[in-house]
């Protein structure tokens, strides 16, 4: 018998939540992933299956940041000024099965401060 992992978890909670989410050009979808060194952002249209807009940890202008709370704020204030950009107004906050608190609430209440309505 296999033994499940946090990952396993996580990912089950994630596709839990993908049922109810959905994206679409109206309104797209902003998933959140988190690792132990990074925070990726994506805006997508489930409907076309697009990425429309993504902002990350990885490359940009926070590139080598330290992943804490103030970090997190910083990429959630770019994510909302990207999603501003490219014309998204309104959206449908996406988890990804991470528990909301810490570095995720910083970072929605960023976007929130930014402009983003979820």
């Amino acid at each position: 018998m296999k033994m499940k992992t946090q990952k396993d978890y996580r990912v089950r909670r994630h596709l839990r939540l993908r049922r109810k989410v959905q994206g679409t050009a109206a309104r797209p979808r902003m998933s959140v992933f988190k690792s132990n060194q990074h925070l990726v952002v994506q805006f997508i249209d489930d409907a076309a299956g697009q990425t429309l807009a993504a902002v990350s940890t990885v490359a940009g202008p926070l590139k080598g940041a330290l992943l804490n709370v103030e970090t997190a704020r910083k990429l959630g204030a770019l994510a909302a000024e990207v999603a501003q950009a490219k014309g998204i107004r309104t959206v449908a906050f996406d988890r990804g099965g991470f528990a909301y608190g810490g570095r995720l609430k910083a970072l929605a209440d960023a976007a929130r401060e930014g402009g983003l309505n979820f």
